[in-house]
């Protein structure tokens, strides 16, 4: 079953499906693709809303007919559920000069961690803060191409590790498999423990993507008080602008430039960490982004705006969550996501 154009529209149907069978009243559906569903709760009496996480028409892995349809999904994510949440303000301002429509701003989230003890990175021949770190998918628009040219022009004998695979059969992904070296690390997805040892023991995070919603690498390399440095785009700069670095979109060549200077000055990588993991801990920590998910799911059911209490319900084909509220009632959600979510995102949030 597996297709980049189908299994996300065969995991969205039979979670759809089942969730409809499921004692809930809010279904939550999450990016552009899987928004085209949205509908289908309703005609059964359930509430439905929609996250957009970026978008996704506009990666360049996609084909005339896949981009069709996630510009569908699109306009699905505006007219189909009772409510549209966007993760960035960045995509709050597109749906508002695009459609003249007004979504709900809610971010994504990140934990704050602390550094871990360097046990399974010395297993892959990697030095505590001796490596400069990328988190994702390798896919042509997180460019982890350039990452790796601009690496190459620098005189150095510390390590740029890319971690987070990708599809096996993918050209792109074969690419950047044949620039595997002493120096440049590739590892394919990391989580739980290795992950956070991974992140927390980098001397920089680089991400040189050019289409973003809202990155969860970003916000986690930001918690773990890593100085950070990211493509010049309206959604990285809406995270590390005054706490990190950004260098024009595309461009080895300043690409390499501030890679040289980071790299070299160990005490602006300190302060920027530090000032990176307090934008974390005032605007994006996950209970706080938790509450206003919440907060959402009761407008949207119309109960009052009384503090609920989380009570998990089990996991099916589906994640979900229960709220406990107001007059001993019950509101039961249901999230359905393009694919299952990996352990360390269940975890977090």
């Amino acid at each position: 079953m597996r297709s980049k154009h189908f299994e996300t529209v065969l995991h969205t149907a039979l979670s759809t499906l089942h969730v409809l069978f499921r004692p809930c009243d809010i279904v939550h559906y999450h990016t552009l693709g899987p928004a085209l569903f949205s509908f289908i709760p309703r005609l059964v009496g359930k509430k439905t809303a929609v996250t957009v996480q970026g978008l996704d028409w506009q990666r360049k892995k996609w084909g005339v007919v896949a981009r069709t349809v996630l510009r569908l999904g699109e306009k699905a994510a505006l007219w189909c559920p009772d409510t549209t949440m966007v993760v960035s303000r960045t995509l709050w301002s597109y749906f508002r000069e695009q459609y003249g429509a007004e979504t709900r701003y809610v971010a994504n989230g990140a934990l704050l961690r602390e550094r871990r003890p360097a046990r399974r990175i010395l297993e892959w021949g990697l030095r505590p803060e001796h490596y400069v770190l990328f988190l994702g998918r390798f896919s042509p628009e997180k460019n982890c191409h350039l990452l790796i040219e601009a690496y190459h022009g620098i005189d150095t004998q510390e390590n740029l590790v890319l971690a987070g695979g990708g599809n096996p059969s993918d050209a792109y992904y074969q690419d950047i498999l044949r620039h595997a070296s002493d120096r440049v690390r590739l590892l394919d997805y990391v989580s739980g423990d290795a992950f956070d040892e991974l992140l927390t023991n980098a001397m920089l995070f680089v991400l040189p993507s050019d289409l973003e919603g809202l990155s969860l690498a970003l916000l986690e390399a930001m918690g773990a008080g890593l100085c950070v440095l990211a493509s010049d785009i309206p959604e990285n700069r809406e995270l590390v602008d005054g706490v990190g670095f950004l260098f024009r979109p595309g461009d080895g060549t300043d690409l390499q430039r501030m890679l040289r200077l980071l790299m070299a000055d160990r005490e602006v990588r300190e302060a920027a960490g530090k000032a990176a993991k307090q934008r974390i801990q005032e605007q994006y920590l996950w209970p706080k982004i938790v509450q206003e998910v919440e907060q959402t799911y009761l407008e949207t059911i119309g109960w009052p705006s009384a503090a609920p209490v989380l009570v998990p319900i089990p996991d099916g084909v589906v994640s979900g969550a229960a709220l406990r509220g107001p007059r001993d009632g019950r509101l039961a959600g249901a999230a359905v996501t393009p694919m299952p979510a990996p352990d360390r995102t269940r975890r977090a949030a």
